[in-house]
């Protein structure tokens, strides 16, 4: 299928791309912008300017280095474990779920949940801040109990009414039985 355009539960503009792999074999993969360079530019110039007047009134050069430093690192932390490149949902009917999440920096995040464990795909709420927030996530099956519900494993965040079609197949990869 083609990349569509969607939003996040920010605004913000993301793509879906979803590909048939096989009737029984999906793979979802939400992609962000990268990050903007003049973004970038503006925080750290407010930084920079901010030590610089401080550096002003206090002649301390320690003052200027600290900046520089907590720019870096500021930075190396945010696109490490903060700015995710892309999520992407792999669904094999008789398997499982793999979710996969692609930072910036390169790092990559990588988890399967086996068929046994999961329960069902759930488009959960949640209220963040001053606004609900709608969002994918899978249920996972209590080994104890029969018809518990032992965590909730949420995924991308994406305006769900946006592709709720989308959704359905997920389900319909999963669960075939329950459909007909």
């Amino acid at each position: 299928m083609e990349d569509e355009k969607y939003t996040d539960i920010s605004g913000k503009t993301i793509s879906l791309d979803c590909q048939k792999h096989s009737s029984f074999c999906s793979e979802f993969t939400v992609s962000s912008p990268k990050v903007s360079i003049g973004k970038v530019l503006v925080y750290t110039c407010c930084v920079w300017l901010l030590a610089y007047v401080v550096f002003f009134f206090t002649q301390n050069t320690a003052v200027l280095s600290g900046a520089i430093v907590v720019t870096l690192l500021g930075m190396m932390l945010y696109i490490h474990f903060v700015k995710v490149d892309h999520e992407s949902l792999l669904i094999i009917g008789s398997l499982g779920i793999q979710v996969s999440s692609s930072y910036a920096s390169g790092r990559e995040v990588t988890t399967f949940i086996e068929m046994s464990k999961i329960k069902d795909i759930v488009i959960n709420e949640a209220i963040y801040m001053h606004q609900i927030i709608y969002y994918l996530c899978v249920l996972l099956k209590d080994p104890s109990e029969l018809n518990a519900v032992s965590s909730v494993v949420p995924l991308f965040q994406v305006r769900i009414h946006d592709f709720m079609s989308r959704i359905r197949w997920a389900n319909f990869c999963l669960f075939p039985l329950r459909h007909r």
